[in-house]
């Protein structure tokens, strides 16, 4: 059901998670750290970059990625399973916080503007207080209200299915990117016409860390004299603004090809906007908004107050401000989609390696999605809502517990596979010194270490993240141990590889308008999830722009059946299932898209050919079998085409050998490949009958018509010599007893270059 998607909408799905930090952040920070607040978030989107390269490596490990699959190839089931249960607090925190931070965005605008109306008499006299003064719309329990009925709105959109997900992510990102261009060039404007000076420098005696900044620390002697610890400190307080990068991971499975290159786009991408975005912004907050008002006022709508104290007309502010809150409201939003996805794409990984049993995966009956595990979260979602009481601080405190531990999880395990894992990695995170025959991951142990560091810290001066999130994670622990411990007893298999769940769609006929793919397309036959090179070797080679590629399964009913028949009632068995679960994972792994079929049969050659001809395809590929050469499959497809009704359509028929390479085969009457000696011999004939003054209009084509002729000629007044002559010819290259004389090389063993389904590839072919 993936449809593969370009690094900008790529980036743009992470970026409705990652961006809408932006609006929330800086007033946290500021809270728990002071006026200096900016610097360390300018300093965590610069280490952003580094740990987004820790997550890119990954991805080019493993196209089902993430932190669960990384840490358990390197450290096992058990630290996985706390890593995603980490994890999963994280992503229950993301929906909440962006939809409580939209809805104090949007509520404080209410109010402002109620106040203004009131002061001008514009307002009815219901929404008047007794002092005559506007009626205020209580904050935090109106922006829960407002977060819980966007997550059910996400929550139906979910359940539905999110086909378009990406194109309403580019769609903000593209609104978002309006305001941030507007939102900079005033806000440097009003900064240099107000003479706006920067915040405090980062340093130990500029941090004022508020009490539930210290956490378990406050009312010590060490909270005193905190010196570089406190640099962490304030550090860690300001983690929250890093987010988004398992999105990134969950993602990668739906970048289109080339699907590494296209991830460091999406990466690089990412990596600049939060940079300016977020960072820039935050310091331009504490640079323009008054201190009386920024943190009292709007520490929860930090970009709105930020447009209020611009320079300029007090229409065009509110003007802005509105604008503000609408970007706001879109992102923020989006951000909720965004945690629903990447959490039921996080529990699906689990899910699918018998972590959580496959009760949680039945698809949906109507639209085929996982709707018990969105049901689950969602449900997690409200519930967070409803305990936090839309208090942005209590969220935000919280949240960065599941940011850290994750991260430093992920990490972690990349560190221990750069010495375990000896497959292909497609990128490496820089920084690496070699001495002799091993190589020293200088950056990446970097990397771990400072988030190790930030995350111990945290567990001592964030109370509330380390008391709810060591009590969420292992709640979801529990739930995982339990729920595996029944897996294994009930299906001892389910652990060792995992099955994906496909929704059925019976069909009486097979049609291109049934699967909805175009004409001339590939179908690619598969028989055991074992060994796919068909497939991999036409997904390397189809630009699937421009064809559609189709993996087809026949399920054999038995000597003397049908040879092509109609199964509506037969059940899609497990090895059907371990098939396809191989040719989707393959097909994520290209980033390319693909169909999928079952055609029960009597004849495989028969159902492979009708199959071929009804899809209109312009090429068949199927791997060796072990019974057959490549001739022989070639001359039993051959066999089933001639028997075809008409109308009946030609196709290259392709065998992939175990070494990856392939011979083509044209099925049907086709212009046969002629050897550079056959088209000498033609041009030779053709100069030696021009010499003749009469044959001046002659064409190469003639001499080509007339040799077949005179050959159809002799074949009927005496088949048997012709017949032996060809024999003769054919074994071992002997003149014909008859006709021209001439010398030429066997066919014996040639190949012939044939046209593959993607451009710039050349294969074998032998002529049938």
């Amino acid at each position: 059901m993936l449809t593969f998607i370009s690094f900008w909408r790529a980036a743009a799905v992470v970026l409705n998670d990652l961006g809408s930090s932006a609006f929330y952040a800086g007033g946290i920070a500021e809270e728990a750290v002071g006026k200096a607040a900016p610097w360390f978030i300018l300093g965590v989107m610069l280490f952003s970059f580094a740990v987004r390269a820790v997550y890119v490596e990954s991805c080019s490990m493993f196209t089902r990625g993430g932190v669960y699959r990384v840490v358990k190839e390197a450290l096992g089931g058990t630290f996985a399973k706390l890593s995603v249960s980490a994890l999963m607090f994280d992503y229950i925190l993301t929906g909440p916080i962006s939809g409580v931070s939209a809805g104090q965005y949007i509520t404080g605008l209410l109010n402002e503007l109620m106040q203004v109306g009131a002061s001008h008499g514009w307002l009815p006299p219901a929404l008047l207080s007794a002092a005559h003064t506007a009626r205020q719309l209580p904050m935090n329990e109106t922006s829960a209200f407002f977060c819980a009925a966007v997550t059910i709105y996400y929550w139906w959109q979910n359940i539905k299915g999110i086909e378009e997900s990406s194109d309403k992510a580019l769609e903000v990102m593209k609104i978002t990117t309006i305001m941030v261009v507007l939102l900079l060039a005033w806000g440097f404007y009003t900064a240099f016409h107000v003479g706006a000076s920067l915040p405090p420098l980062p340093v130990p005696s500029n941090l004022h860390f508020s009490k539930d900044a210290l956490g378990f620390l406050a009312g010590t002697k060490f909270a005193t004299s905190l010196g570089l610890f406190g640099i962490l400190m304030a550090f860690g307080h300001s983690i929250l603004a890093m987010s988004g990068e398992e999105t990134l991971a969950q993602v990668n499975r739906e970048i289109e090809h080339p699907k590494l290159k296209n991830l460091k786009r999406a990466a690089i991408v990412i990596a600049i906007y939060s940079f300016v975005f977020t960072g820039i912004v935050s310091l331009l907050a504490v640079m323009i908004i008054p201190d009386s008002v920024r943190v009292p006022v709007y520490r929860d709508n930090l970009i709105a107050g930020l447009a209020m104290y611009m320079v300029g007309p007090l229409s065009l502010r509110i003007v802005f401000r509105v604008f503000v809150v609408i970007v706001g409201f879109l992102i923020l939003s989006g951000a909720i989609n965004t945690s629903l996805i990447g959490s039921t794409g996080v529990l699906m990984r689990i899910s699918e390696d018998g972590v959580l049993t496959d009760w949680f995966r039945k698809p949906h009956r109507k639209f085929g999605t996982s709707y018990r595990i969105i049901n689950l979260v969602t449900a997690l979602q409200l519930f967070t809502i409803i305990v936090s009481r839309g208090n942005v601080i209590t969220l935000g405190e919280a949240y960065a517990f599941g940011v850290i531990w994750s991260f430093t999880f992920n990490s972690l395990a990349m560190l221990v596979l750069r010495w375990k894992y000896k497959g292909d990695r497609g990128w490496k995170v820089p920084l690496n010194v070699r001495i002799g025959n091993t190589e020293l991951p200088i950056g990446l142990l970097c990397v771990f270490l400072t988030l190790l560091t930030i995350a111990i810290v945290n567990l001592f001066t964030k109370s509330v993240a380390t008391e709810s999130g060591v009590a969420f994670a292992a709640a979801f622990y529990a739930i995982f141990t339990v729920s595996e411990s029944r897996n294994k007893k009930k299906h001892a298999a389910t652990v060792k590889q995992m099955k994906e769940h496909f929704q059925l769609e019976n069909q009486g006929t097979i049609s291109r308008e049934t699967l909805g793919i175009r004409p001339g397309g590939v179908l690619v036959t598969m028989r055991d999830s074992a060994n796919p090179l068909a497939l991999k070797w036409a997904l390397s080679r189809t630009n699937t722009d421009d064809q559609d590629i189709v993996v087809l399964t026949a399920r054999m009913v038995g000597a003397g059946g049908p040879e092509y028949i109609e199964a509506a009632d037969q059940l899609f068995s497990e090895h059907e299932q371990m098939i396809f679960t191989k040719a989707v994972s393959i097909a994520e792994s290209f980033g390319k898209h693909i169909s999928l079929l079952v055609v029960p049969a009597g004849d495989i050659f028969a159902a492979l050919v009708q199959t071929a001809n009804a899809l209109e395809v312009s090429a068949l590929v199927s791997g060796l079998s072990t019974k057959m050469s490549a001739q022989e499959q070639a001359y039993h497809i051959g066999q089933a085409w001639e028997n075809l009704p008409e109308p009946k359509r030609q196709f290259t028929f392709y065998v992939v050998m175990s070494n990856g390479e392939a011979q083509g085969f044209h099925i049907g009457p086709h212009a046969p490949a002629l050897q550079a000696d056959d088209v000498q011999l033609v041009h030779r004939l053709w100069l030696n009958f021009r010499r003749d003054p009469e044959m001046q209009d002659l064409h190469h084509s003639d001499i080509v018509t007339y040799a077949l002729t005179r050959l159809a000629i002799e074949y009927a007044w005496d088949k048997q010599e012709t017949l032996r002559d060809l024999r003769r010819y054919t074994s071992d290259g002997k003149q014909p007893a008859s006709g021209p004389a001439y010398s030429r090389k066997t066919r014996e063993g040639f190949d012939y270059p044939v046209p593959t389904p993607g451009p710039s590839s050349r294969q074998a072919e032998n002529e049938k």
